[in-house]
């Protein structure tokens, strides 16, 4: 199944993932050009700093949203200290909130329950915040469309990378070869649940191996990505957007195609591409993404240059 038009964050190229008690890196975010900001309570925040990471998440995510970004956070599982980081963050009202480690749908039903309590506790909009799980387990990828469909709340779906790799007892690898089944699978998996698919993180820090990273990610299918490294964002968010000779491609293939129904004929020939209806709906959705991350992007830099 197609991701739903409805779905809000079909366009979110980008996932940053930011130091959870990092003010200083949490407030500068916004300037890095991501789609979405996740204040990480997890793996980048030692135990001892979650305190602090809690406290001043309202006030992070107020920033975010104020500056025009997806205001996210990745919480610990609740068997671990996931409620103690549910109760700092929802009076910040993230649009999304993430949990990690997720194997089954019992967790994500958990989840959503303890957010309708917290939103009807602080009058924010019953179901208005979504859920991304982070799927990090091989358990958790045979078990990605039973997890999606566990909550309403879920537009997406993240694959995570060094978890994935110790689980599976692989040895980790600059070109990936190692995941490459895990996201080639779990992205099929979110194909077939209807959730966006969020790539995982390359952790390395060459920009090479990042950009053959990102060609592998999009030659795939992934239209998302989660990011660990601030410098990778701009370089991600080219990747997931269509190019100007894409965009000319798909305006092309669809002019041919429609004046060949007009003529009686079922296909066209464009630059040796047959364009038959795959092909023609293939290129309207290039421009429809190519419309809804433009508009995206406007607004938020009108946004930046409202607040100077």
């Amino acid at each position: 199944m197609a991701i739903s038009i409805d779905n809000p964050f079909e366009p979110m190229r980008s996932w940053l993932f930011l130091p959870g008690a990092d003010m200083d890196a949490l407030i500068a975010a916004p300037t890095t050009g991501a789609d979405v900001l996740v204040q990480e309570l997890e793996d980048f925040t030692p135990a001892a700093l979650r305190p602090k990471a809690r406290e001043i998440a309202p006030q992070v995510m107020n920033e975010w949203r104020r500056r025009g970004v997806v205001p996210a956070v990745r919480i610990n599982p609740l068997e671990t200290c996931g409620l103690d980081d549910l109760a700092g963050v929802m009076p910040g009202r993230p649009a999304v909130v993430m949990m990690s480690k997720v194997e089954s749908p019992a967790q994500m039903e958990a989840l959503a329950a303890e957010i309708t309590r917290w939103e009807a506790h602080l009058a924010i909009p019953a179901g208005s915040t979504h859920i991304v799980p982070n799927i990090e387990s091989a358990l958790g990828i045979v078990r990605a469309i039973e997890i999606a469909q566990a909550s309403k709340r879920i537009p997406a779906m993240l694959v995570g990378t060094e978890d994935m790799v110790v689980d599976l007892g692989a040895d980790r690898q600059r070109d990936g070869a190692e995941l490459f089944y895990p996201r080639s699978r779990f992205l099929l998996e979110c194909a077939a649940a209807g959730v966006l698919a969020i790539d995982s993180p390359y952790t390395f820090s060459d920009h090479d191996g990042a950009q053959a990273d990102l060609r592998t990610s999009r030659a795939i299918g992934y239209k998302a990505k989660a990011v660990v490294n601030a410098d990778l964002v701009a370089m991600t968010n080219r990747a997931s957007t269509p190019s100007d000779e894409q965009v000319a491609a798909a305006h092309k293939q669809i002019a041919a195609f429609e004046a060949a129904l007009l003529e009686g004929r079922s296909r066209a020939d464009v630059d040796g591409l047959v364009v038959e209806y795959p092909s023609y709906n293939s290129a309207k959705r290039i421009l429809k993404r190519h419309a809804l991350l433009s508009t995206m992007v406007a607004a938020r830099e009108r946004a930046h240059a409202t607040l100077g």
